[in-house]
């Protein structure tokens, strides 16, 4: 962008910055990428969000992490890619029209099929868009001319297309299964979309009589209402309580179904009773049971979770109604021997929370081992690496153990299934496209099936059907496989999982080389963000806050290679006074810039300090880079604050100073060659800090004497190693030391600025000496100080402060600076004062009524506040001994 060169405004207005930016970077077409066979491109595809959603914390973080990497990546020079999209999200969106519906007094049935998913696809014409506007709020660089969604034409075409090859390969089965059924969304569930809840049950003791016998069998179970789906009793055949029973009959209590006796290994002896009764249709392990025993599979349930017929008195009972109804005539019967409480599992809807049954249903399944197999050699050869390494164990434990998935689903907004059964020969067709005709008798009678395709099995074709395939596109040949997929470890199965797994199905590649697992972000007192549970922050009132760029690199700094992070506003606020101090100190540094004409450092004309603040940005270019190649985040952004604040806006500014005003008479030479480390430091910063306040730097950059039309195509750096210094270093590291030594005596015994005092430089030797004696005239100025004497082994003044730094002694003689008697009688009345204070919170300490009954905060503010006490009375103390004669 062609701008002016010119001042800073005084104060930095992010909002009308942030709109200028983003819609200057998009006009100019910085997002789309163009292909270039000469280089390697740098991909990554969006976690695609829901059309439901809103940004929310995790979102902010995952995004900004992205945004980061493909900012570097562009300044690289690479053809860098982050392809966009949002997902249907099946049950989501339906429940969301059908709340709508609601309002209105209808169903989707009262509407049907066709006319409901028009009025979906409204929804999402009307709201889908919301989440990108929001991305674009927070600085998402992506490429918008390549946003997919993932029911859009081109999309649905690769979707039927996997769906029929995985058919023709015998991977795709339908069959009467047990799954996981969600009464409020009347559909099927896959194991990983259920949510697991401890809850507090119980465990229902209930006597089975034994068949032509006075005994009975006892059966502990949690679900006493299932007892009238039972088809069996079951019992380890190494038992001896039991064994002699195999191939007897019991008798179902309440039913009085006979019932068949059965050894099966899978009966845990130790658990409740170590009889085990066996309900094929409502339990995933009592189904694998019954299946290898051949045992009737009885439905008690309606798709509401109400019980069916098969129930007998109880029909029509909610079944948590049916549970208290089994039980109570259990009780009448003399059935019941016993209760007691038990806190089990319980799994649970992940969409809406409601208790799953276990249900028998005819369903669509994928077989899942077959294409496990390679996905595991991928990640076991490196050619996927997780990033915490960590991820890599979590993932092979389920991928070795995986189980087929059910991807049938019973609602209407979704990918339909392509297959079509014949009424009249009930022959069933999987294609691609339409069917005129029955391909087995030629009848048009056709009707497809109306199930749609779980909503993760769209999402695993993401990396490569958002670039075109199936067909081969020049986008899919070029930018397949992507780079790095960052995301959330609570979607490792229901996703990265399986788009490894399609990839390499597919695309015969693995979707992408590193995958990045981000920490979960939970409130600061570790519990998850949610708006439900009121413990949720909306990233964008953040933004509306402190900016988009403090917001930013507040959530990046406080990200560890840990899987939690604790979030704090704090860090906002301290990232947003972080954003002040890069605009003051850019500012200063323009105002003093009018007269500069680039030209190339002359290296023999550096000062200590510029070669030190060269030196330290060189490092920083390594560091920073480093950091962000390890994904370690919060190490980068950590080096970038430490770096800028401190030692460019602390001591550098300071020290270059006298040379920008001409204050030491270096004459305008000096000043030209301040300005040009001036524009060196700050165009290098402002690189490094641009992936993560990408608004902010690009503001101040574009006002820098540097030809270039954006800084967020311009050049990342790179370590000049010729510029680093170590003598410089260490020089003046010795003067910030030393300065900031004896600013502390100046503070504790109360010395005005104003006040010039004496200062001695003592040490051992020549050699150990030489550093302070280079950089006594920085010391001098920056210390405040009226003569700095050095010299070696030189005794110490009675009377006088003491500071050490490395091998050097610096004294401070106290005669004449300050009236010893009377500071004597200050520091002796506030050793008074804080033994009073001291002992009163002492007392407090030590009554066990207080730290019973306090609250454990209000007990660690007074352990807080002894803990100062005792930090200041060793202060004084240590004066007080200055003062000695």
């Amino acid at each position: 962008m062609t701008e002016e060169k010119q001042e800073l405004s005084k104060v930095y207005a992010p909002h009308e910055s942030e709109d200028r930016w983003y819609r200057f970077w998009e006009e100019s077409g910085y997002f789309t990428p163009e292909i270039d066979r000469s280089k390697e491109p740098f991909t990554i595809v969006i976690p695609p969000p829901n059309v439901t959603g809103s940004l929310h914390m995790g979102h902010a973080l995952n995004n900004t992490i992205q945004d980061a990497l493909i900012r570097k990546a562009r300044m690289e020079g690479r053809p860098a890619l982050w392809l966009p999209g949002t997902d249907h999200a099946g049950i989501a969106t339906q429940n969301k029209v059908e709340q709508a519906l609601a309002a209105e007094g209808k169903t989707r049935h009262d509407v049907g099929r066709e006319k409901f998913i028009e009025r979906v696809w409204e929804w999402k014409e009307e709201h889908g868009s919301i989440i990108i506007s929001q991305l674009k709020k927070l600085g998402c660089s992506c490429d918008w001319t390549r946003e997919r969604f993932t029911m859009d034409e081109g999309y649905s075409k690769a979707v039927k297309e996997v769906f029929v090859r995985l058919y023709n390969d015998g991977l795709i089965y339908r069959g009467n299964r047990i799954i996981n059924w969600c009464p409020r969304c009347h559909t099927a569930l896959s194991d990983i979309e259920v949510e697991h809840q401890d809850v507090e049950g119980g465990l229902w003791h209930i006597k089975y009589s034994l068949k032509d016998s006075d005994d009975h069998l006892v059966i502990a179970t949690t679900r006493p209402e299932t007892l009238l789906g039972d088809t069996a009793v079951a019992v380890n055949p190494d038992d001896e309580r039991y064994k002699h029973l195999i191939g007897t009959q019991a008798i179902l209590p309440l039913v009085g179904r006979e019932i068949p006796i059965i050894g099966d290994e899978h009966v845990d002896p130790s658990f409740g009773t170590g009889a085990l009764k066996v309900t094929p249709a409502h339990d995933p392990n009592d189904f694998e049971i019954g299946e290898r025993h051949g045992l009737e599979q009885i439905n008690i349930f309606t798709i509401e979770g109400d019980i069916n017929e098969n129930g007998g008195r109880f029909a029509g009972l909610h079944r948590f109604d049916a549970r208290k109804a089994v039980v109570e005539a259990l009780k009448d019967e003399g059935r019941l021997e016993k209760f007691e409480t038990h806190d089990h599992a319980v799994g649970h809807c992940y969409r809406c929370q409601t208790i799953i049954e276990p249900y028998i249903s005819e369903q669509w399944f994928v077989d899942m081992k077959p294409l496990a197999g390679p996905a595991i050699a991928a990640v076991e050869d490196g050619k996927v690496k997780f990033s915490p390494e960590r991820w890599g164990k979590v993932y092979f434990d389920w991928m070795e153990n995986i189980r087929d998935w059910c991807i049938s689903r019973q609602i209407w907004w979704g990918h339909q299934i392509p297959a079509w059964y014949c009424r009249d020969c009930d022959e069933m067709t999987v294609a691609t496209e339409t069917p005129t005709a029955c391909s087995a008798c030629g009848s048009t009678k056709l009707e497809r099936d109306p199930d749609v395709l779980d909503t993760w099995f769209s999402s695993a074709l993401w990396p490569f059907a958002t670039l075109g395939w199936p067909d081969q596109t020049e986008d899919l040949d070029y930018f397949y496989p992507t780079s790095v997929l960052s995301t959330a470890r609570d979607i490792l199965y229901l996703w990265v999982a399986r788009m490894i797994m399609s990839g390499l199905k597919f695309a015969d590649e693995v979707p992408y080389h590193t995958v990045i697992i981000h920490p979960t972000v939970f409130n600061q007192e570790g519990r998850r963000m949610s708006k439900s549970l009121g413990t949720g922050i909306d990233p964008l009132e953040l933004i509306e806050k402190y900016g988009t760029d403090a917001t930013r690199f507040g959530l990046m700094v406080q990200t560890t290679t840990m899987q939690d992070m604790r979030f704090t506003e704090e860090k906002l606020e301290m990232s947003r006074n972080f954003a002040n101090k890069i605009w003051n100190a850019s500012r200063f540094a323009l105002m003093n810039l009018g007269d500069y004409e680039p030209a190339p450092l002359d290296k023999s004309k550096l000062t200590a300090a510029d070669r030190w603040i060269l030196s330290r940005a060189q490092r920083l270019v390594g560091e920073v880079s480093q950091a962000l190649d390890d994904h370690d985040f919060g190490d980068a952004a950590r080096r970038l604050y430490d770096f800028f604040w401190s030692e460019f806006c602390d001591w550098y500014l300071e020290l270059v100073k006298p040379r920008l005003y001409d204050q030491d008479g270096s004459g305008g030479e000096a000043r030209t060659v301040a300005q040009g480390v001036l524009v060196e430091v700050l165009d290098t910063a402002l690189r490094l800090l641009h992936p993560f306040m990408p608004f902010i730097t690009e503001e101040i950059w574009q006002k820098l004497p540097i030809a270039g039309e954006s800084l967020m195509v311009a050049e990342w750096p790179k370590a000049k190693t010729d510029l680093i210094d170590e003598t410089a270093e260490a020089e003046i590291e010795v003067v910030k030391k030393a300065v900031t030594s004896l600013r502390t005596i100046r503070s504790e015994l109360k010395v005005a600025p104003s006040v010039k005092f004496a200062a001695l430089a003592t040490a051992e030797s020549k050699e150990a000496l030489a550093p302070f004696e280079a950089g006594a005239a920085l010391i001098t100025r920056l210390a405040g100080l009226g003569e700095l004497a050095t010299g070696i082994d030189l005794e110490r003044p009675k009377q006088s402060a003491i500071a050490i730094i490395g091998d050097v002694e610096v004294f401070v003689p106290l005669s004449g600076l300050v009236d010893i008697e009377k500071e004597r009688e200050r520091l002796g009345k506030e050793l008074e004062l804080i033994a009073r204070e001291s002992e009163k919170v002492g007392k407090k300490l030590s009554n066990e009524g207080f730290l019973s009954k306090a609250p454990p905060e209000v007990v660690e503010k007074e352990q807080d506040k002894q803990r100062r006490f005792e930090e200041r009375r060793q202060k004084i103390a240590a004066q007080v001994a200055l003062l000695a004669d």
